[in-house]
């Protein structure tokens, strides 16, 4: 009890000095609870429309392996119907039709489908939809022509009744007047849905009146759907998916966990990061209380407090620590699901806080995380206490250096760096990509742990270097700053150390990203002869009518159609590969100008030919002249001839198998054969600007369809790319921030500790002015080191990463200058802005009181 008291009381005698510690500690708590609370949010969003909408049974038509991408949904005949109600226990089939391949486009041409990745749903109205949603506006669809437009989209679009859509599927476009308004019931997590009357809707979207996608069965009372579903088996035979409302369920559920689950793990290793970077804030924050408590500790340890006391006492600290800051993590964790949830709905991903789901474990994590983290932060500097003997009371405040724990740990450093500097090398001139890809992360790894062990070892030099290049500059002030940081190498190193992570990070993004443009931009100067590329939105593939405009187009030498055809392909060594091959018109040669190994690639065009890639013809022992069958999927099986291997030295159609698109046709009947998913257009030479008025004139009437020219490709690559950075960069922003606060706590309690020093220079002649400078100098060359240390660092693993990535065609290695010397002016100014506070408390210290210090 006495050591509980005593840990109480120091806790809140130092709660100031404790205060950035636990804002550490509550920041990363929050980023793990957040992300535990929103994702099981999304995951309840979408459990509740499952549940909502899913039949006792459902028939669909039966899922096919590698099947082809038509556009068109996959269709079961009208007449199942009959069948289906003679079925004992069935009460009810309901008809569906439902698309989610079709384009919706209002009254100026625009998509009003969602910017999320939400899907657009076309579907038929039916008494299953009752049960999801209600009119709140109009009526239902009740003649053909008629549309109900969910609430969302409606408000989103500033649509209404009796404006009109055009819907855009792979049998053909139509026009439809919007009869009613629909609000979900549920959530909507954000589709756009539209719906049809009946025959409207088989017409339109699957092209027959005789067909339909699903049929829904209610059950009669007391039939449970396990039984149902064994009757309808029976009666129906093979040839159909047949499935209750659990199996429908638990299927949605884990399309949406394979959405949910990834983007989980990379916020929760994001946090991870956080975490990590705030144990260096607390380490420094109970060493330095310690340091601060010598001769306090060693008057307990005269009047018989034991080792074991003593550390336990700073343990109990620590572990007080933890609780006050993960229980208010918690609770901002909460806040930043809310916050997230309100941004994912600007987006148009509409969740409520009605569905606001917080499991029982999630407090719990966060509380261990807290806690742990804390605690194992905390043991050194404990062990340090227990170690203050009783004589240092009669001492100054603070604990000589241990010379040989230097040595050991600098030797240590060394060694751990050489051998990840060793790993990432051998990465670097890795054959495969398998191989390599475990030297980097462990090469990552090793350089990163070294790097912090030796960053005080570093710091004697490095900062050395920065001060004569920055402090020098800022007279007597300026030398006082740099030997403040260098006072005490193990602290500075450890402070340094947290910003360094997070840099390390964006250095090491930033160079993979670059390299990664540069490589794709030197590929398409090199490889691709095209004019234009030309894709739908949302990976559909472009609709018949679009690809006919497309043709029609003026001023072009050629146009290119190009889809992907499922097959499987049977080596000569009897291997059966599941894949996809690249049909297109023989023009595709001119557009994407793939090095071959062997043969010509003309030659795979060429009626009953094929190419094959290098890699996948070393490994199955492919030769030029071999025959392969290959059985297409839903289609026959053909035996092509190998008449050209492609070099496996490119970005663009890596791997890719190509053939004859006309040739391919032969082998699917005309409604299995896929649509096209890109096509390539040429210009008649001198005619690119007529060209390119002539197919966005030919396109305009097809708001999902993109045509670009190769500057605009590459754009596109730029713009993608960059989002992706930014994102990972603002979630890498919390590390940073941590890191920051550890600048300032590490300044704060510098300050006090230095205060009768403070005092002493004040009275020789140091203004207030110098004084805040000093501290604001000192702050900036501890962040200027941190970010020599990440830069350095996250080179490294971005040279050695794009080496790796050469081996997939990204072969340009590009250093992005411009964000390197944005780091070190952002380092800069997160040194000045950290010690803002400590400078003005260390200015406002009264002198008198300030010599009076112990």
């Amino acid at each position: 009890m006495t050591v509980l008291r005593t840990s109480l009381r120091n806790f809140l005698s130092h709660k100031g000095r404790m205060a950035l510690s636990a804002i550490a500690v509550l920041l990363s708590v929050a980023f793990v609870c957040g992300t535990l609370v929103f994702t099981d949010t999304m995951n309840t969003t979408f459990d509740k429309l499952i549940a909502t909408s899913a039949s006792d049974v459902t028939v669909s038509p039966a899922k096919v392996d590698n099947a082809q991408q038509t556009g068109t949904p996959d269709t079961l005949p009208a007449s199942l119907q009959a069948r289906l109600a003679r079925v004992p226990g069935v009460a009810a089939v309901v008809p569906e039709v439902t698309s989610q391949q079709a384009t919706v486009a209002d009254g100026h041409n625009q998509d009003i489908g969602s910017t999320t990745g939400a899907p657009t749903i076309v579907a038929n109205w039916n008494p299953t939809h009752t049960r999801t949603v209600g009119i709140t506006s109009g009526h239902v669809p009740l003649a053909p022509g008629d549309a109900v437009l969910d609430a969302d989209t409606a408000a989103k679009h500033h649509l209404g009744i009796g404006d009109t859509l055009r819907v855009i599927a792979g049998p053909g476009d139509f026009k439809v007047t919007i009869a009613g308004i629909a609000t979900f019931k549920t959530t909507n997590p954000g589709a756009a849905v539209v719906y049809l009357d009946t025959p409207t809707a088989q017409q339109g979207l699957l092209g027959s009146r005789t067909a339909y996608t699903d049929f829904a069965l209610n059950a009669a009372p007391g039939v449970g759907d396990d039984q149902l579903k064994a009757r309808v088996d029976a009666a129906v035979g093979h040839g159909y998916q047949v499935q209750t409302a659990a199996e429908v369920q638990a299927q949605n559920q884990k399309d949406v966990g394979s959405f949910l689950g990834p983007m989980k793990d990379v916020l929760l290793g994001f946090a991870g990061i956080a975490v990590l970077v705030g144990v260096f804030l607390i380490v420094n924050t109970f060493s330095m209380l310690v340091a601060q408590r010598t001769r306090e500790i060693g008057l307990m340890r005269a009047i018989g407090s034991s080792r074991r006391q003593v550390n336990r006492a700073v343990l109990l600290e620590a572990v007080l620590l933890g609780v006050v800051g993960s229980v208010a993590g918690i609770g901002a964790g909460i806040g930043l699901a809310v916050g997230l949830m309100k941004l994912m709905g600007a987006m148009g991903m509409h969740l409520t806080t009605a569905d606001l789901t917080i499991k029982a474990a999630t407090p719990l994590i966060g509380l261990t995380v807290g806690v742990v983290v804390t605690v194992v932060s905390a043991m050194l500097p404990a062990r340090r206490a227990g170690a203050i003997s009783p004589m240092a009371a009669m001492r100054d405040a603070g604990t000589p250096a241990d010379a040989r724990t230097g040595r050991v740990r600098a030797t240590l450093g060394v060694l751990l760096t050489a051998a990840g500097g060793t790993a990432l090398a051998l990465a670097a001139s890795a054959s495969s990509a398998s191989a390599g890809s475990g030297l980097l992360a462990i090469g990552v790894l090793l350089t990163l742990v070294g790097f912090v062990v030796v960053g005080p070892l570093l710091a004697g030099l490095v900062v050395r270097i920065l001060g004569a290049v920055t402090l020098r500059w800022f007279g007597p002030v300026g030398r006082l700053a740099e030997r403040n940081a260098l006072r005490n190498p193990r602290r500075t190193g450890a402070t340094a150390a947290a910003l360094m992570i997070g840099l390390a990070l964006v250095a090491g993004l930033s160079v993979v990203g670059d390299s990664m443009v540069a490589s794709a931009t030197t590929q398409m100067d090199r490889s691709v002869g095209a004019d234009f590329i030309i894709q739908a939105g949302n990976g559909n593939p472009i609709s018949p009518a679009a690809a006919k405009a497309i043709h029609a187009a003026g001023h072009l030498a050629h146009v290119t159609d190009r889809t992907d055809v499922a097959a499987t392909v049977t080596a000569p060594d009897g291997t059966k590969d599941r894949t996809v091959i690249a049909a297109a018109t023989p023009s595709y040669t001119d557009d994407l100008q793939a090095k071959t190994v062997q043969g010509r690639l003309i030659d795979a065009y060429a009626p009953g030919a094929m190419s094959v890639p290098e890699g996948w013809a070393k490994v199955h022992k492919v030769t030029l002249g071999d025959r392969l069958d290959v059985a297409f999927t839903s289609g026959r099986t053909a035996q092509l001839t190998v008449n050209a291997i492609t070099s496996d030295d490119t970005v663009f159609d890596k791997g890719a198998m190509y053939m004859n698109i006309a040739d391919a046709r032969k082998y699917l009947p005309a409604d299995k054969f896929p649509a096209n998913n890109m096509m390539f257009a040429a210009a008649i030479p001198g005619q690119q600007s007529e060209a390119a008025a002539a197919l966005k004139a030919a396109t305009a009437d097809y708001p999902q369809i993109k045509v670009r020219d190769q500057a605009d490709y590459k754009n596109m690559i730029q713009q993608q790319l960059d989002q992706l950075l930014n994102m990972i960069y603002a979630l890498l922003a919390l590390a940073i921030v941590v890191a920051v606060l550890g600048v300032v706590n590490t300044l704060a309690l510098s300050v006090v500790e230095r205060t009768r020093e403070i005092g002493l220079m004040r009275a020789i002649g140091l203004s207030r002015r110098q004084l805040r400078r000093m501290v604001r100098l000192e702050s900036v060359v501890i962040a200027l080191f941190g970010a020599v240390l990440g830069v350095g660092l996250g080179m490294g693993w971005g040279i050695a990463a794009q080496k790796l990535l050469a081996l997939s065609g990204l072969g340009v290695l590009s250093i992005p200058w411009t964000t390197i010397g944005v780091v070190f002016l952002g380092s800069a100014l997160v040194g000045l802005l950290a010690a803002l506070f400590p400078a003005f408390r260390a200015g406002r210290m009264n002198i008198l009181k300030a010599i009076a210090t112990d």
